[in-house]
């Protein structure tokens, strides 16, 4: 079957491009989905014969607010970050976005135009899946929808959790959990410890300047629960970051469904 791709543009002009070699990491991608194990092979197939490809520089814009959503959406690499603007121009960050995470189902259910913006913290790859081939999913496959349910309650999960670290916890916490986030098993089942992420794009996930955030990574570090790499950071307890408060290390809080 051939595969039809949009143009994938190299972060640089320098860098080596194989469109075959980017349709094989696409199908890779998508087979590791945990969805996609519930598919069989021939709707597999017509799912892979769907999807499209898109790459992004550092800053571009994944997707915009106010615009029609036509396609469900994964990182196949890189990251980014979900946000939303005020008419002032202040920007919240909602939450980071990895490799393996899909995302944009709520606005292909609702049939509205995005709530919030996308952007490419680095260079990044984006798979997308049409939304005709989401809603022959969604009418066909009850694993697919059994996956959006817990997709969606993990999710919710999420915020929540977010909420009440901004409220509750002091500002070494909340880069703790926003960190202990971004390995959520329902949402990252794939998420390696080694995070290539800078202190500037955790200071925007946890709502903190980057040089709050460099004082709490050097106690993270120092507690036995992160290791700081050159080109990110390690983590070495993730019970521990999960269950940080300012005094130390606290057991990890049992977390229910939402």
């Amino acid at each position: 079957m051939t595969r039809e791709l949009l143009q994938v543009i190299p972060d640089s002009p320098s860098e080596p491009f194989s469109s075959s070699s980017a349709a094989q990491v696409l199908e890779e991608t998508v087979r590791r989905s945990k969805w996609a194990s519930a598919l069989s092979p021939v709707d597999l197939e017509h799912v892979l014969g769907s999807m499209q490809e898109r790459q992004f520089a550092r800053g571009g814009c994944i997707a915009r607010a106010g615009e029609p959503v036509e396609h469900w959406m994964a990182l196949i690499d890189g990251f980014a970050k979900m946000s939303v603007a005020s008419e002032d121009g202040r920007v919240s960050t909602l939450t980071g976005v990895s490799a393996g995470l899909w995302f944009g189902e709520g606005s292909l259910f609702k049939h509205e135009a995005r709530r919030y913006d996308v952007f490419a913290l680095r260079p990044t790859r984006v798979a997308l899946m049409p939304r005709r081939t989401f809603e022959w999913l969604r009418g066909t496959s009850v694993p697919f929808n059994h996956y959006l349910q817990e997709l969606l309650n993990a999710r919710l999960s999420l915020f929540i959790g977010a909420l009440e670290h901004e409220r509750l916890l002091d500002t070494d916490a909340r880069v703790a959990n926003c960190l202990a986030s971004l390995f959520n098993p329902d949402l990252y089942p794939d998420a390696p410890r080694f995070l290539e992420v800078g202190q500037t794009e955790i200071g925007l996930l946890a709502n903190v300047s980057r040089q709050r955030v460099n004082v709490a990574l050097q106690r993270l570090q120092a507690l036995g629960l992160i290791r700081l790499e050159k080109r990110g950071l390690t983590v070495l307890d993730l019970g521990g970051l999960r269950g940080y408060k300012a005094e130390g290390v606290l057991p990890l809080r049992p977390s229910g469904a939402a």
